[in-house]
């Protein structure tokens, strides 16, 4: 809102039949909800806008300013959490969005911390690709000291170079999902061409929901989500690798 406005913020109950859901394209039960609507009186969006805003790779910010809302992100989260999320908008009017969430009767009981097998030192190689020079320098911390060998590079292109330069086996491929330049599934895609078999793991800061739901990756594939903890990613690092010993792969 450039020229100053109203912004209003809403948590209210309502039961959200079948016939709004289809009528955005959604699908949900019909059944009670807890609504958390935001309104502005701002620039609003015309429909084409309006039909991409939850896409991953999507902005309406021109290059340098920026990557979005990040609403591929929020779209992911209410998914997950087998939400709804509505969107009304006009150019000169402003927009409204609401998430309904599902409302439960019963009191949430203490999360149990989950078996991990993060303690276990690992012997792989493992290439790391990320464009963030700090997540890279972070994740490799984790990794060298649970043991495993790991190579670095800061986009797919210079990860092909690593992987020519480097002949002994790697057996495991961490990269981001969006990248400059070639994207994580594209790179994936390379490397497996020229060493098959090699396992692969991406993360990203969008939710595996979002990436799944867009077509940027299929669903089932190993993920792991930014910001990780140490132990969640040594923990899917493992579970990628599995528990046997490390298979060497040309």
């Amino acid at each position: 809102m450039p020229q100053g406005g109203t912004l209003t913020i809403e948590t209210r109950n309502a039961r959200i039949d079948e016939r709004r859901s289809r009528e955005q394209g959604l699908a949900a039960p019909a059944g009670p909800y807890v609504i958390l609507a935001v309104a502005d009186t701002g620039m609003g969006m015309d429909e084409v806008t309006r039909r991409q805003i939850f896409e991953p790779f999507f902005t309406t910010k021109d290059p340098g300013r920026g990557t979005g809302l990040g609403l591929s992100t929020v779209y992911g989260i209410v998914k997950q959490s087998d939400g709804l999320i509505f969107v009304e908008s006009e150019v000169g009017r402003g927009t409204s969005f609401e998430v309904c969430l599902p409302q439960v009767a019963e009191v949430a009981s203490p999360q149990q911390p989950r078996p991990t097998a993060a303690s276990t030192p690992g012997t792989e190689t493992i290439l790391l690709v990320e464009d963030n020079g700090g997540l890279r320098k972070l994740a490799r911390r984790i990794l060298v000291s649970s043991g495993y060998r790991v190579l670095q590079a800061a986009d797919g292109e210079e990860a092909l170079l690593v992987l020519e330069r480097y002949q002994e086996p790697v057996h495991l491929l961490l990269t981001d999902v969006v990248m400059p330049g070639m994207n994580g599934r594209v790179l994936a895609e390379r490397v497996g061409a020229v060493r098959p078999g090699m396992n692969v793991l991406y993360t990203s800061g969008y939710t595996d929901e979002a990436i799944v739901h867009h077509g940027v990756l299929d669903e089932g594939t190993a993920f792991v989500g930014k910001p990780f903890t140490a132990a969640e990613l040594l923990r899917k690092v493992r579970e990628v690798l599995g528990t046997d010993e490390p298979e060497h792969v040309e």
